[in-house]
């Protein structure tokens, strides 16, 4: 079982910055890999980023060159630096850890004024 809480979503101007935070707790050895998505309203939920226990990184091609995920396992945290946002970006976003199951957390809200 896996535990994932999701942190640092807020409301920033276009052009800002904020850092989302995810962190697991409980089987943290079978995670192997950890994702962002993004849900904006009416709107079905999107990839935005992932990285695997190999290190392996993956974005989206709307986020390449703005969003950064990077871990520190010493916090067993994942974090998703977002720079450059624009409205577009808004959304309640997740964090997913899939090992056998996938496991979500609760979401946070993202908010872009333009």
């Amino acid at each position: 079982q896996v535990h994932v809480v999701e942190s640092g979503g807020g409301l920033v101007q276009a052009g800002g910055s904020l850092r989302l935070s995810c962190t697991a707790s409980g089987s943290i050895r079978s995670i192997n890999t950890v994702s962002w998505f993004r849900q904006a309203p009416g709107k079905q939920r999107e990839f935005v980023a992932d990285i695997t226990s190999g290190g392996r990184i993956n974005y989206a091609d709307s986020v390449k060159g703005r969003f950064t995920i990077s871990r520190d396992n010493a916090k067993n945290t994942v974090y998703l630096q977002m720079n450059s946002l624009k409205p577009e970006d808004t959304a309640v976003y997740y964090c997913c850890a899939f090992s056998i199951l996938d496991y979500w957390g609760q979401g946070t809200q993202v908010t872009v004024s333009s």
